[in-house]
């Protein structure tokens, strides 16, 4: 069988092309010493090993030795070729070409734009020492961390950022008077001291207080805003001069004029800083 090289198909001995892709298959002969098919160009037989090339070798000095002996110089030696068929040419030395131009080395510098009083005075050019090149390695630079120093003179605590948080409060009019608005509350009772819900800011102490009832006004906080709203008082809450309904709360922002009580009486700025 001869194995087709292209697509490995078994193909019949004595087949000159592939049964399956056509391709032209190779020249087989048998093995002179086993007589197994072996490829004619091979050098080695697959099956005992046989050195084919020398074999080949040998036969072919039998053959040429057996030949007429005015018949071998002109089969071995070269055919000799007159010195007339092949005219010989006389190539001259090249001289060697000289550039056009000669190159300068490059010159780093500054142009002096200093103007001469002589218009006809050529810009100079300072030369200056170029640097030779430095291929650093760049590595990762530490930045120290900042530390404040221990109240005990003890080891350095790492400082910590902390966000400050805005900060409301409640300018009294008539008394200018500010009330900070406590930070860690969301929902600040105004009104006057009583056993039920005890104000957290207690405005008993201001002119006409008397208009304010003992659980008035609720102030919620959430987030960044502020909500006002009033819990059932008896002379209302206003919020620049328009009445607050119970239930309906109002967010306040900067300037906002809170009254407690009607007549505008206990009156508050809302501010925040």
């Amino acid at each position: 069988m001869i194995v087709c090289p292209n697509c490995n198909h078994q193909n019949p001995d004595g087949a000159t092309q592939c049964e399956a892709c056509y391709t032209p298959l190779p020249v087989t002969t048998n093995c002179t010493n086993c007589g197994a098919i072996v490829q004619a160009d091979a050098a080695f037989c697959g099956q005992c090993g046989f050195d084919l090339k020398a074999a080949a070798g040998k036969e072919e000095g039998q053959v040429l030795s057996q030949t007429d002996p005015a018949v071998m110089p002109t089969i071995v030696s070269p055919v000799s070729t007159p010195d007339t068929d092949i005219p010989s040419v006389d190539i001259p030395d090249l001289d060697l070409v000289e550039p056009l131009v000669t190159p300068e080395p490059l010159v780093s510098g500054r142009v002096n734009l200093e103007k001469s009083s002589n218009p006809n005075t050529p810009v100079s050019i300072e030369e200056e020492e170029v640097p030779p090149t430095i291929n650093a390695i760049s590595t990762p630079v530490a930045i120290p961390e900042v530390s404040s120093p221990s109240p005990t003179g003890g080891k350095a605590i790492p400082a910590k950022t902390q966000l400050q948080k805005q900060s409301a409060k409640l300018f009294h009019i008539r008394t200018d008077t500010d009330i900070e608005l406590p930070v860690n509350l969301s929902v600040i009772h105004i009104g006057k001291p009583n056993d039920r819900v005890p104000p957290d800011i207690d405005v008993s102490g201001f002119p006409d207080s008397e208009v304010v009832s003992r659980s008035h006004a609720d102030i919620r906080v959430e987030g960044d805003s502020y909500y006002i709203e009033d819990t059932g008082s008896s002379n209302g809450t206003y919020v620049n001069n328009i009445p607050l309904t119970k239930g309906n709360r109002h967010k306040l922002r900067p300037g906002d004029r809170i009254s407690l009580g009607k007549g505008d009486l206990v009156s508050f700025l809302f501010q925040i800083s």
